[in-house]
């Protein structure tokens, strides 16, 4: 299938990969540009919801995937090591990894979709009627231009999309260690477990297993706390406060890692002209609810799609009908997440409601079944 059309797409993060993949499946050419010398993942581990699960299943690449991830028991919260809550999301399809394994199942099936990737290529600009400038100064034309460049998107603010910037008092570092169970003494620990101290100062460590050897943590603290934010991590601070942690901390404490303030980044509108963004360069979120990618692999399969049944012959017109319908569900899903970091109030446990687990329920995939490659 050949449908004529070509996207360049800035980004070679979850986001651009994902819309790749399904403009690659149904037809499109694709270029995507990745400013880095090489493919790789930023970060350490993530977890995945029905609502991302469902568009790897749509594209075929799901079964490879599970084969390098896990499905987590419960989400366990403890306050000051004494657990409030056990929440197993009545069997919604939730599972946790490593970046570099969901980056390198993407890549492959972007590989074995046609796409073309170049690294050491930076989108420095585009035009809203349907080009990208690049660092080496070519300019490149398509039918559609992507935005997946992250927060500090090189594309949203060439053509200066209006946007409102949020930033929490608290920030994470988030490294991936081993997970030296045996080390760690009884416990149910296959389970992602939120550990949150509150006094005699505020220190959260979120302990997200990713596969039998590898461990994802997340090390939260206030921006003001100079030795919490510290990195590498002060060992002396997170084991005077987490002390049934030591295994897993002191490999953390060589690791240097990146500490990295949270942040809302709300955008007027996600499109001008052909350009489009999704994930970071559009949404920015803090992280409590995990649905960072989840929300940037949702709109950029829903993307694919509307721009592939475009039936007015005006992608102008197909970005702003496509962000009507699906922006709601990522606006709330941020609101939600920004209001989680603020109060931290997951503190109390079992706040994953019904109304809290609805962009994770979500399935961008119905009434899309058979569109793809298998």
């Amino acid at each position: 299938m050949d449908s004529g059309r070509h996207a360049e797409i800035a980004g070679a993060g979850f986001a651009g990969l994902t819309a790749a993949i399904g403009l690659a499946q149904q037809g499109w050419s694709v270029t995507i540009h990745e400013k880095s010398p090489e493919l790789r993942a930023l970060g350490a581990g993530i977890v995945l919801w029905n609502n991302s699960l469902q568009v790897l299943k749509a594209y075929g690449l799901l079964e490879e995937l599970e084969a390098v991830s896990m499905v987590p028991p419960w989400y366990e919260t403890r306050m000051n090591n004494v657990v409030v809550s056990k929440e197993d999301f009545g069997g919604l399809p939730w599972r946790s990894m490593t970046r570099h394994d969901l980056h390198e199942v993407l890549t492959r099936g972007a590989m074995t979709a046609g796409v073309e990737i170049i690294v050491d290529s930076e989108v420095v600009s585009a035009d809203p009627s349907g080009s990208v400038t690049l660092a080496s100064g070519e300019k490149r034309s398509a039918d559609l231009v992507i935005g997946a460049d992250g927060v500090q998107s090189k594309v949203r603010d060439s053509i200066g999309f209006d946007q409102e910037r949020t930033k929490s008092r608290d920030g994470i570092t988030r490294l991936l260690v081993p997970r030296n169970k045996d080390q760690l003494g009884p416990g149910e620990w296959d389970n992602v477990i939120d550990f949150w101290n509150l006094e005699p100062r505020v220190l959260r460590i979120l302990y997200v297993p990713c596969n039998d050897d590898e461990l994802y943590i997340a090390l939260m603290a206030p921006k003001d706390d100079k030795e919490g934010s510290a990195v590498p991590i002060d060992l002396k601070v997170w084991t005077e406060n987490f002390p049934h942690l030591a295994p897993i901390l002191e490999p953390a404490a060589k690791i240097h890692g990146r500490y990295d303030g949270y942040q809302t980044n709300v955008l007027k509108n996600w499109s001008n002209g052909r350009v489009s963004l999704i994930g970071d360069a559009a949404h920015a979120m803090c992280p409590a609810l995990a649905q960072g990618a989840g929300t940037a692999m949702i709109n950029a399969f829903t993307l694919g799609v509307a721009a592939t049944i475009d039936a007015s012959g005006d992608m102008s017109t197909t970005l702003v009908e496509w962000e009507k319908a699906e922006r709601g569900i990522t606006d709330r899903c941020q609101a939600r997440s920004a209001y989680f970091a603020e109060t931290r109030s997951m503190a109390q446990g079992n706040q994953f409601t019904q109304e809290m687990l609805e962009t994770a329920i979500y399935d961008p995939t119905a009434g899309q079944k058979g569109t793809f490659a298998k």
